[in-house]
């Protein structure tokens, strides 16, 4: 009897002390985790300032490099004129904003001779068109026509202005005339009309040489 009461005393001991040993090996393992844990944010740190580090060593190289290549580059005169069309030596300059729309043109002044030179090459690329209207090339139809209407509106107008009084009011009906013969040629490209761009384009043709007969 004294024997088996000593056995159930040894396992109510034994028993007692599991708790105690779970309880402790549950601390060692949360210290573990916290230090684990810690170890991860120094880590997360210390990438962080390497990455910072990096890139302020970076810009430093950087602009450094800048540097030596601003040095490096020398500084000679102006670059020539653009333009590569006669009369547009100065289309790189500032516009005077204070003109009229249509007396903001990039094209150097010429001399009247050389101005009603340049007013038939004009005349002439805006007969050309007659192939692209008959392609029904619209885009390059308008295109073309402005560019070469502007050219020789410009012209006009100083060949315009060289002329004797009396010569100039009928000049002057002549120019205004075609140009309104070609913004309707313009329009019926802008339309896309066959009839109407074959009807404008006779008108054009006719105007251009009244206008021309008058430059000599």
């Amino acid at each position: 009897m004294a024997q088996a009461m000593a056995s159930m005393t040894g396992l109510r001991g034994a028993s007692q002390a599991v708790p105690s040993t779970r309880r402790s090996g549950r601390a060692r393992t949360a210290v573990v985790v916290r230090a684990s844990a810690a170890e991860g944010e120094a880590a997360s740190r210390r990438a962080v300032l390497g990455l910072v580090a990096t890139g302020i060593v970076g810009g430093v190289l950087s602009q450094a490099a800048r540097a030596e290549a601003v040095k490096s580059i020398k500084l000679g005169g102006p670059p020539p004129p653009s333009g590569g069309l006669p009369g547009t030596e100065n289309s790189d300059e500032a516009r005077d904003f204070g003109l009229p729309y249509k007396k903001r043109f990039y094209l150097q002044p010429l001399p009247p001779a050389e101005a009603a030179a340049r007013a038939k090459e004009s005349a002439q690329d805006i007969i050309n068109l007659k192939s692209l209207i008959d392609k029904k090339a619209w885009p390059y139809v308008q295109n073309d026509l402005r560019l070469k209407a502007s050219y020789l509106r410009y012209d006009l107008n100083t060949i315009i202005a060289s002329k004797p009084k009396e010569e100039k009011k009928g000049l002057k009906e002549l120019t205004g005339k075609l140009f309104n013969t070609i913004d309707d040629l313009d329009h019926a490209a802008k339309i896309k009309s066959p009839t109407e761009a074959e009807k404008y384009y006779a008108e054009t043709k006719t105007a251009l040489g009244d206008v021309l007969a008058k430059l000599g």
